[in-house]
């Protein structure tokens, strides 16, 4: 019986993500997107009704928790919602299936991070916008998010950035490498975004101006996250200075970024 449960499980979860993106969406949240992703109108109406039911098994299955007195509302919520389910147009339908948890800070927030200098390790108090735990746990600014939805072209956005990691750690670690689709594919991603990694860390260590954020130079895993928000934010610059790299994450991410643009 355990074995026959195990078997059935996943198509279980599938019959009810299918119930719930059938269902009517509410109009509420429809004006919340409409007026707070700015890309949402330039859609196909079929990416418009499979990016809608995204958002409804995505509200379904994570809990939102509000820090330091934030409460959080529905535009908060779908907000959130909306554009994180931009990257589950290649059908992964997995809907980060590490996460669990939300956490919502009314804007930046203070934590303790440890750094080592020359050996001797620095416990240091510095501001955040978001993070991306392994476990089961995303942290993120309201306040950021409000200034990067009315922004959107500006290749900077932490919901973008923050569950970029989340695929990235889905099988438990952060470097770079989600999953993909067929084990072939893994050899290009890697001749990919290595040398894509290596000429931004080249890049930013010379001083010279760059259209990925030069925090991608932090770590592979941060390259894919800040390369991510530049694909979808900066399409048309990503795909003229860096057409290797836009096309990898086009195939990955199975959207054309470009076809939004005005």
């Amino acid at each position: 019986m355990i074995a026959i449960g195990i078997l059935c499980y996943p198509l279980f979860v599938k019959w009810r993500r299918d119930r719930i993106m059938a269902k009517q969406f509410p109009k509420s949240w429809l004006s919340i997107i409409e007026s707070n992703l700015s890309i949402y109108k330039s859609l196909t109406s079929e990416q418009q009704k499979e990016l809608l039911g995204y958002i409804q098994v995505f509200l379904k299955e994570k809990q939102f928790i509000g820090c330091l007195g934030l409460q959080i509302t529905e535009e908060i919520k779908v907000t959130i919602a909306a554009i994180a389910c931009l990257l589950l147009f290649s059908d992964r339908k997995t809907y980060f299936p590490n996460l669990r948890s939300v956490l919502v800070y009314p804007h930046a927030y203070i934590v303790n991070e440890l750094i080592m200098n020359s050996y001797v390790v620095e416990e240091r108090r510095v501001a955040r916008l978001g993070e991306s735990w392994t476990r089961d746990q995303l942290v993120l600014s309201w306040e950021q998010i409000q200034q990067d939805v009315l922004n959107w072209k500006d290749g900077h956005n932490v919901i973008l950035h923050e569950f970029a990691h989340q695929l990235d750690q889905e099988d438990g670690r952060a470097e770079g490498v989600p999953i993909l689709a067929r084990a072939l594919d893994y050899g290009m991603w890697k001749q990919v975004m290595s040398a894509e990694y290596l000429q931004l860390c080249d890049r930013v260590e010379n001083g010279q101006k760059t259209i990925l954020d030069s925090y991608g130079a932090t770590s592979p895993a941060e390259f894919f996250a800040v390369a991510t928000e530049t694909f979808f934010e900066k399409p048309n610059q990503l795909h003229q200075k860096h057409p290797s790299l836009y096309e990898l994450l086009q195939r990955y991410y199975r959207l054309d970024p470009r076809q939004w643009q005005n």
